[in-house]
């Protein structure tokens, strides 16, 4: 027969008759259980009693009469509630304090629930919305104008430039050439069908060539060298009667002197200077 008494393992005080409690197999009188392992309450700094409810959140601990907002004090027992700077507040609480606002409705984004940002602004979800189609907007691309929000579609329809060549929306960058706008792939000679986007390039009735393609298909050619003048760059180029001359290609036949700003003579389709011209 076991013999062994039985009292407080701490205190040994008979614990016949009396209240007590066990830890790790070994029995406590009351007292010596909340002095040596009653959590503290958070609320009122006391030990949480052995009859007492103990409710605890992240490794802190409150009586059930001490468990309340922080600024209100209303009791937060089996309410939800959200945490802030080691404080625990109750929804509405929280919401007026710390929630951030939604741009469209301005109303509080609740904890919890899920929000959607944009540089440094947030929208409920169901609040995050295309302002043409207001159709959520979710994780589909959208464009901003100015303090809208806008998805593809709608905003090409509503301001997207249509390119003078395809007539699809321009949504990226593109060129403007004679006041309208153009993809750049879109951008191509009009004979050769070269892109000229970084080019150099002149026009024709409004339609654009590369240098090549109109100097062979408009340019007058060189009396000299029989190669187009383009006049690119703002080059000058000589004309007499049904004649024409790159500036460095107008010299004497003879001579090969330049005629630029000098008096010449026409013999058939050879330019002279004057003293060679005295000559014939």
């Amino acid at each position: 027969m076991d013999n062994k008494p039985f009292e407080c393992h701490q205190c040994k005080e008979s614990l016949y008759g009396q209240k007590y409690t066990t830890k790790e197999g070994n029995p406590y009188c009351v007292k010596c259980f909340e002095n040596l392992f009653a959590n503290i309450c958070e609320g009122c700094k006391k030990p949480i009693e052995c009859d007492s409810k103990d409710l605890s959140y992240k490794d802190s601990h409150w009586h059930e009469a001490c468990f309340k907002c922080a600024k209100c004090v209303c009791s937060l027992v089996e309410k939800p509630f959200a945490a802030k700077d080691e404080m625990l507040l109750c929804i509405d609480c929280y919401s007026n304090e710390y929630s951030s606002k939604c741009f469209n409705c301005k109303a509080s984004i609740m904890p919890g629930s899920r929000k959607m940002d944009y540089k440094g602004c947030s929208w409920h979800e169901t609040c995050f919305v295309c302002q043409g189609c207001q159709q959520p907007l979710g994780n589909k691309p959208f464009i901003p104008k100015q303090s809208s929000l806008y998805c593809v579609p709608c905003f090409e329809n509503q301001f997207a430039s249509r390119c003078q060549s395809c007539k699809k929306a321009i949504t990226t960058s593109g060129i403007s050439f004679e006041n309208q706008p153009w993809h750049t792939e879109c951008f191509v000679c009009t004979n050769c069908k070269k892109m000229l986007a970084g080019e150099q390039f002149t026009s024709k009735d409004d339609d654009p060539y590369c240098i090549d393609c109109y100097g062979n298909l408009f340019a007058n050619k060189c009396s000299a060298c029989a190669k187009p003048i383009v006049g690119q760059g703002g080059d000058k180029y000589i004309s007499f009667e049904d004649h024409h001359w790159h500036p460095h290609c107008f010299m004497c036949s003879k001579c090969s002197a330049s005629l630029v700003g000098q008096q010449f003579l026409q013999q058939d389709d050879d330019v002279l200077c004057i003293e060679c011209g005295r000559d014939l």
